[in-house]
This record gives C-alpha cells, sequence and structure tokens, in this order.
C-alpha cells in the first residue's frame, strides 16, 4: 500500500495484478477508488473501468483485442488514467462510435496515455468528456479500408478543457477531429498519410500550436469556427492545401510554416480547384497572419468569396509558382505600422536601405484575373496578345483592377524563419 495525491485527497493506493481467480471484468468493477493495477500479460476481451479514480496499466504482454465488434475499452468513470496498453481490432461501424478507447462524459479528468492502438473505426472517441488527456499516443488506421470508411485518430465531440499532446496518429481518416469542442489545446502531435491532420467544426476558444502534418491530403482544415490560436505549427509536404480556412473569423495564425504544398490526385485523375496551396481562405474574415512561412507550393495563398478584413503583416511568401490568388473586388492592403511581408519575387528597391521596398508589391494584374476566370484563355498566355493588355494595364493604371497590394515589402526573411530558407 502506498499514498498518492488526487484533487488534494491523500488516497490509499493497492497496486493489484489481476489474476484468474475472478473474471477479469470483475476485478476491475470490485476495485476501490483510487487503487492501481496492472492487467495480465495476455491477450483479453474487452474491457470497461467504472471505478473512479483508478489507475490501470498493462504487462508487457498484454493486448486487448475487440474482436471486430464495438469498443475494445470504455471509461465511464471520473478521474481514471489509462496507460501503457496495447489495444487492436475493435468494431468498424462508425454510426455506432465504435472506438479502441470510448471515454463517456461521466469520465472527467481521465488520462489516456502512452498505448498503441490500431484498428478501423475511431482510435479514441471523447464523447463531451471535460477536462480529459490523452497524451503520447501511438495510433493507427486499417488500411485495408478506404480512407473516408475509417474512423478518425482522436475525436473530440462536445468535450471542453481537453489536452491532446504529444500523440503519433497515421493512416486513420483524420488524425484529430475537434467538433463543437471549445477551450481545448490540441499541442506537438505528429500526423501523416491521411484525409486532414487537423480538422474543426463549430468550435471556438481553441489553441492549436506545435503539431506537425505530412503527405496528408489537407494538414489543417479550419472550418466554421472563431477565436482559434494557430501557432507554430508546421505542414510538410501535404496535398490540396496546407491550411484551408472556411468560414473562420477573429482568429490568429502566428508563426505557421507550410511548405511544399503541391496539387493532389485521386486514382491518377488530378482534383480540380486544388492547385496545392498553402492557405486557402475562404468567406473568413477578421482574421490575423503573422510570422508565417508559406513557401515552394503551387500557390501561397488563396483568398475568395468575401475573405476581407484580415490583417497579413511580417509574413514569408518563399518561391511559390504563384503568389497569391485573390478572387474580389474589393482592394486589400497588406501592411502593419508599416511592414509589410516578404516576397522572393520582389523587384523593387531599398534606396534609403531601411529594409522596405520603395515600391508597392502587386502580386496579381488583369490578365491574371482574365485567366482565372477563363481558363481556356490560358492557350494565349505567351500570346502578342496578352503581351500588349499588360503594356496597357501598365502604361494606363486607370483601367487596373482591384487586388491585394503590398505597401511596405520586406526586403529579407524576417529573422525567425531565415531556418527556413532552402
Amino acid at each position: 500500500m502506498y499514498q498518492i495525491m488526487r484533487y488534494g485527497v491523500a488516497l490509499s493506493v493497492a497496486l493489484i495484478s489481476l489474476t484468474a481467480s475472478a473474471s477479469l471484468q470483475d476485478q476491475l468493477d470490485a476495485l476501490e477508488p483510487g487503487a492501481s493495477f496492472v492487467l495480465p500479460s495476455e491477450p483479453l476481451s474487452p474491457l470497461i473501468i467504472r471505478v473512479p479514480g483508478v489507475s490501470v496499466s498493462c504487462g508487457r504482454e498484454t493486448v486487448i483485442d475487440g474482436a471486430g465488434k464495438g469498443n475494445a475499452v470504455e471509461i465511464q468513470a471520473e478521474s481514471v488514467t489509462f496507460s501503457g496498453c496495447e489495444v487492436r481490432n475493435w468494431g468498424k461501424d462508425l454510426n455506432q462510435l465504435d472506438a479502441g478507447i470510448f471515454v463517456a462524459r461521466e469520465a472527467q479528468g481521465a488520462v489516456v496515455e502512452n498505448n498503441r492502438l490500431q484498428g478501423p473505426a475511431f482510435g479514441v472517441w471523447l464523447d463531451a468528456t471535460p477536462e480529459v488527456t490523452v497524451r503520447s499516443n501511438h495510433i493507427r488506421g486499417e488500411t485495408s479500408l478506404r480512407s473516408q470508411d475509417r474512423g478518425n485518430g482522436i475525436h473530440l465531440f462536445n468535450t471542453t478543457g481537453a489536452l491532446i499532446e504529444d500523440n503519433d496518429i497515421s493512416q486513420t481518416r483524420d488524425a484529430i477531429y475537434i467538433e463543437t469542442a471549445n477551450q481545448n489545446t490540441i499541442r506537438g502531435n505528429v500526423m501523416s498519410d491521411l484525409r486532414y491532420g487537423i480538422h474543426y467544426m463549430y468550435s471556438m476558444h481553441n489553441l492549436l500550436e506545435n503539431n506537425v502534418t505530412r503527405r496528408t491530403r489537407t494538414g489543417y482544415a479550419l472550418m466554421q469556427s472563431k477565436y482559434l490560436k494557430v501557432i507554430n505549427n508546421r505542414s510538410e509536404n501535404d496535398e490540396n492545401y496546407g491550411i484551408l480556412m472556411n468560414f473562420i473569423t477573429n482568429s490568429q495564425l502566428r508563426n505557421n510554416v507550410v511548405t511544399g504544398v503541391s496539387q493532389g490526385q485521386s486514382a491518377g485523375v488530378v482534383i480540380s480547384g486544388a492547385e496545392g496551396k498553402a492557405v486557402f481562405i475562404y468567406n473568413s474574415l477578421y482574421n490575423t497572419f503573422e510570422g508565417n512561412y508559406f513557401g515552394h507550393s503551387n500557390i501561397g495563398i488563396h483568398l475568395t468569396a468575401g475573405s476581407e478584413q484580415n490583417r497579413v503583416f511580417n509574413n514569408a511568401f518563399v518561391e511559390n509558382q504563384r503568389q497569391v490568388k485573390y478572387v474580389a473586388t474589393r482592394t486589400q492592403s497588406w501592411a502593419e505600422a508599416g511592414k509589410g511581408n516578404y516576397w522572393s519575387d520582389y523587384l523593387g528597391w531599398d534606396r534609403n536601405q531601411d529594409g522596405l521596398g520603395d515600391v508597392p508589391y502587386e502580386p496579381n494584374d488583369n490578365v491574371d484575373r482574365l485567366l482565372w476566370k477563363y481558363p481556356e484563355a490560358k492557350v494565349l498566355m505567351f500570346s502578342p496578345a496578352v503581351d500588349t493588355l499588360r503594356w496597357v494595364q501598365d502604361a494606363f493604371p486607370v483601367v487596373k483592377s482591384a487586388g491585394v497590394s503590398d505597401p511596405h515589402p520586406l526586403m529579407r526573411i524576417p529573422d525567425h524563419l531565415q531556418a527556413e530558407i532552402r
């Protein structure tokens, strides 16, 4: 026997190794609150943890097998810790929310950590569970299923105050799905080979920081949400979109790095409209983009459908095939306090050596907009007619259409992004 402190209360804890003298589930149900025990090192059937405050861990050879049906592990009591277990082969019914580890709404303060999960439906489902921690788990989907038929690695439904950190998630549908879930922290996770790395829907006041996505079809899908803080995340060699924003307002995107986004393909067919955009902003307003690196992608940033009144400054747009695609009718000025952004294709000069270009950077012209509206006109790209149009708009700026303008472009990449130069 020994004591631990839980919420300021000393609990007597018995370290128990379960035996076959009673059924495993009976022994779990008979535990005293605060007990800590180790499951036997052998294959096990699905189990339910109903006693509050217990800590359940696994032996070296323990494998919890869901037998292809329902949940493999259910946590139904508060302050439970479940750690160090291998969980496999739970059910694949997404409508029934089959999960490797199902954390019920009664399980406030549960901790799920250092587990290895592989199975078809959801890895960890948080069912309106407050203040839960999901940390340092290794989660893999079932690759024999189509991506859309798999569950998400970690799914937060109506969850408040969760901490999701340092998980390694691959080959599920989405790595982490946040649905009507507020005031959660998603931090330090590594996600690869997925549909979406992070997927937000109808959520507010969430912090997303220090995560990495690789080889997903969209790194960070931020949708229908407000007051997000997206800080110090990376998107590396994702397809279609590094960061996709759809109806996002009053949010901050700071010091993120998005590189190498390319146009995706499905069964060898190029996906229309997904040209490989580092950032795609659709109908999103009142957001701040500061200190980000958007580089080496087909398009650096694409704005459309009324995505206006956003603050964009001190970012670096580096060697994208097209830096900006802006489809709207109003001019947008991207600078703050007299400083704009770095553009690798800026051809202006800095006569007074103050680090700012002396002429504005304007990435798009009327010819660009003509080609966006009539893609079939691309066959004329290098014709004398197009050259004439470009000459006319330069000679007679009165015909210039609204677009993005950076009045104070930076002459060098911001210091904190220098390491990204390649």
